[in-house]
């Protein structure tokens, strides 16, 4: 029986199905398509967030004022230091992993293990680090007043710093007065059934208005910008007037609906995007560990080849290069 394969004129050619496209596996192209395509994703996102902070500009929340937090230093601003140290630690684990495929191309398995484990304890790093920061974004510090036209008042004091008279934030725990009498919270059988209502807030405008009034130290400042590049503050009787006439809501923190820093888009595109990375960066790590036991048990040492490694390493680099980017966008512009 002739078991001969006829010609089809293709052989020899890049796509012909007989050579390697591009000199590269099918499962390295294969990511590189994924990290295209992911690579779209993110743009899109980046590119609306991009979008709506230029139509409100004059308005977005600034970077050095909402990111100030540091672990255990509670009440010491550290504008980004905590970023930038995140950043650092996921750059140095895409270091690390650079590292890992070297080892790999040498068949040096010993080599391999060690990088592939400070990459996984880098990634763990990050995304702890990303959670403790959405923690403290959502839980706040200052708290402010949100007014029936949606837009947010905080409160602060002017202090001497260096010769030099700077805003400073001044929480609403310690300048409000409580009030007696129970707030009660919407129920059943005292109005609609069918809507639901969440917690009530820690403080009424009537009590912030009663502790400014009583402290005259305090002024209010809205989410404008000016020329000077900072929020603009009123003066005290505008102050005053602003919580009596246009308070609508304290608000603690930042969520979905309201954001005590500013607008709440900042905050809906915050949680979407660094979530959307964050995912990522878990998924990233949950790879590597699989990756990371299989080279403990010699499963690519048997195979003659770590190019696992190699292709889980392009999609590491990728989630770095992510990264970047997003910082750029959030943190620095």
């Amino acid at each position: 029986m002739d078991t001969t394969v006829a010609s089809t004129g293709t052989e020899g050619k890049a796509w012909g199905g007989g050579n390697r496209p591009l000199k590269a596996s099918y499962g390295k192209l294969m990511m590189w398509f994924f990290i295209v395509s992911d690579a779209l994703t993110f743009s899109g996102f980046l590119a609306a967030y991009g979008f709506s902070r230029f139509k409100f500009l004059d308005s977005w929340p600034i970077a050095d004022e909402v990111f100030t937090h540091f672990p255990f230093l509670h009440g010491v601003e550290a504008p980004m230091y905590y970023v930038a140290f995140m950043t650092f630690i996921l750059i140095m684990s895409s270091v690390t992993m650079v590292l890992a495929v070297d080892a790999g191309h040498h068949m040096n398995k010993a080599k391999v293990t060690f990088y592939m484990f400070l990459t996984i304890i880098g990634g763990l790093i990050f995304v702890g680090s990303q959670a403790w920061e959405w923690n403290t974004f959502i839980k706040g510090e200052y708290g402010a007043v949100q007014t029936k036209g949606g837009n947010i008042l905080q409160f602060g004091e002017y202090k001497d710093v260096n010769g030099e008279q700077v805003f400073k934030r001044v929480a609403v725990s310690e300048f409000a007065i409580l009030q007696h009498g129970d707030r009660v919270q919407h129920q059943r059988d005292n109005g609609l059934w069918f809507v639901s209502e969440g917690s009530l807030p820690e403080y009424t405008v009537d009590e912030v208005y009663a502790g400014l009034a009583a402290n005259s130290n305090i002024l209010v400042r809205n989410q404008i910008i000016n020329e000077d590049g900072e929020k603009t503050v009123l003066s005290r009787e505008e102050s005053l007037r602003q919580i009596k006439d246009n308070g609508k809501l304290f608000v603690q923190g930042a969520n979905l609906k309201v954001n005590e820093y500013g607008t709440s888009l900042f905050a809906d595109f915050f949680f979407f995007i660094t979530g959307f990375h964050g995912f990522h960066v878990f998924s990233g790590v949950v790879i590597n560990i699989i990756i990371f036991f299989n080279v403990i048990l010699g499963t690519y040492e048997r195979r003659g080849s770590y190019e696992m490694v190699e292709k889980v390493g392009l999609y590491w680099h990728f989630v770095d290069l992510v990264w970047v980017f997003v910082f750029t966008f959030f943190y620095l512009v």
